[in-house]
């Protein structure tokens, strides 16, 4: 460490909302050219600390005591205009969702220009040659015909890109990144972290990476801290914390890390008559003046009850349009999408209405999907008063404390708002509401990305469950391979609208043959996983 300190050094850091202090004395360093990772439950402090050093806490967060030094200058002594200006000029900040945090109305080229420092956006010419520089040095082709295209006309993969352009655009010294890979499939993640590795090298950066991701900081980082109700609880270099967890925080986190080499559900023997039959379906889109796009491309799929399927590949491949099709907000352009041999679009009515029973979908963000003004009551009871049959309505209340039961929430549950709900909570509900009408299939979006390992773990046992014991028939769309290993009998891997390879579980996933298979395998972080998981031992 040049001039005998680290770049960053955080002492006895505690920062208060209301009359607690949700970071409870953290220290922690992050040397030059040095990746840190942050782990640790929601909830748990990781991301006000973060929030803490780069001075960017909610109005209802403060800063009351401790110390953050840059390069031995410490923040909290400075000025407000003084710390301002520094943290502007030698921090970078990615955050976790680009879509939220870059600007729609804005081109990316204004969002470029505006993060330079102010003598460079004045020169109009030199502020263009800089920023199509930073395009080419995050790795997207093309900068100078890009700057004009808005954010929702790239992918999730490449706005995160952006996001680490607008980040290193003054030259940062320290970058901060807060689940920077969160939702993004397999192969894009290897490549931001890729990306970051290398700006950290060339650049000679700091990073500090705070993530739930276990495995993301077993590949990246150097060192970890791990963290719980605010203090951190344990940190050393991330072989000693992986292979040698001295807290029993860190064994629980561990302990609940999904693996590929956990075994996989075993295959369930097909008999009767299929729930889902998907037929030569394609789904073609105009694109403007240019020839049509085949987001699904000729896909079979028979799926019998008690099948778990999952659908993985990168993103753009195909996945969220087959599973619109399955459940009928879509229509494909040829082919067919069966249901216990209907055909949702040919119904009547009625018909179209007992279908409704049969298929539901759980959506990615929970807080997104659950309407914030009602009740949980009136949420899962919603379904049962639109299309359930006179005897459910009557015995409403009844089905709804048995469903908040089976999804392991109290019936006190049901006078609550989704934002009186945690994540793990909001998904239960989300579960709970799919299930109302005893459907025969489900169809769960990314069920469990952006929740953490534990709350995700719960969730995962209580989808396994729910297909034991109501013998419920899956589709799950899942970036997370070692998800899908966990909860499917079954994997389809899509590439470019088609499914390249199918099989159990097990086999497509321990022997795969496609070598598009084998090359989402190898963008999976956390080799170093490898192995039993830790038990957790008792507190």
């Amino acid at each position: 460490m040049t001039g005998g300190h680290p770049l960053l050094e955080v002492t006895d850091l505690r920062t208060r909302i209301k009359e607690a202090d949700v970071v409870d004395g953290v220290s922690l360093t992050v040397g030059r050219g040095e990746t840190v990772g942050l782990v640790g439950e929601s909830g748990s402090g990781k991301t006000l600390t973060a929030l803490s050093v780069v001075g960017l806490l909610p109005r209802a967060a403060r800063v009351v005591g401790g110390r953050v030094a840059l390069d031995g200058q410490d923040l909290l002594a400075l000025t407000d205009k003084r710390r301002r200006a520094m943290l502007a000029d030698d921090v970078g900040v990615i955050f976790q969702n680009p879509t939220v945090a870059l600007n729609p109305r804005l081109t990316v080229g204004a969002q470029l220009r505006e993060a330079l420092p102010a003598g460079l956006r004045r020169d109009r010419a030199g502020a263009r040659r800089r920023v199509v520089e930073l395009l080419d040095q995050v790795g997207i082709a093309r900068g100078a015909e890009r700057l004009t295209a808005y954010p929702h006309e790239f992918s999730g993969g490449l706005n995160q890109r952006i996001m680490i352009a607008i980040a290193i655009a003054r030259s940062p010294r320290l970058l901060v990144a807060d689940e920077p890979t969160t939702a993004l499939d397999v192969s894009v993640q290897a490549q931001v972290l890729d990306l970051l590795d290398t700006l950290r090298a060339d650049l000679g950066l700091g990073v500090l990476l705070v993530t739930h991701d276990v495995g993301v900081v077993a590949d990246r980082a150097d060192r970890v801290a791990v963290m719980h109700a605010g203090r951190i609880v344990e940190q050393a270099t991330t072989a000693e914390v992986l292979e040698r967890p001295a807290h029993e925080r860190t064994r629980s986190l561990l302990a609940n890390v999904p693996r590929l080499d956990d075994p996989a559900p075993p295959p369930v023997a097909a008999g009767g008559r299929p729930v889902l039959e998907v037929r030569g379906a394609v789904r073609q889109f105009r694109s403007g003046g240019g020839a049509p796009i085949r987001a699904v491309d000729g896909v079979d799929l028979v799926l019998h009850p008690g099948q778990a399927l999952g659908l993985v590949g990168e993103s753009g491949s195909g996945k969220t349009t087959l599973a619109r099709l399955v459940v009928g907000l879509d229509r494909p352009t040829e082919g067919t999408v069966l249901h216990d041999g209907d055909d949702p679009h040919t119904l009547d009515g009625a018909g179209r209405a007992r279908w409704r029973r049969r298929v539901q979908y759980v959506f990615q963000d929970p807080y997104g999907s659950l309407d914030p003004r009602l009740t949980v009551d009136r949420i899962i009871g919603e379904p049962i008063e639109l299309s359930g049959t006179p005897a459910e309505r009557r015995a409403r209340r009844e089905r709804i404390e048995e469903l908040l039961a089976e999804v392991d929430l109290p019936a006190s549950f049901a006078a609550r708002r989704p934002d009186q709900l945690s994540g793990g909570q909001r998904q239960r509900v989300a579960i709970a509401r799919a299930l109302a009408l005893d459907p025969t299939l489900v169809v769960a979006d990314e069920p469990v990305s952006a929740l953490d390992l534990s709350v995700q773990a719960t969730i995962l046992a209580l989808l396994r469950r729910l297909r034991e014991t109501r013998g419920l028939t899956y589709v799950v769309i899942s970036h997370d391979l070692a998800v899908i290993k966990g909860l499917c009998t079954d994997v389809a891997v899509m590439q470019g609208g088609r499914i390249v390879e199918r099989g159990p579980t097990e086999e497509v996933l321990g022997r795969p043959e496609h070598p598009y298979t084998a090359s989402l395998l190898a963008a999976v972080p956390g080799r170093r996983l490898a192995g039993p998981a830790v038990v957790p031992t008792s507190a």
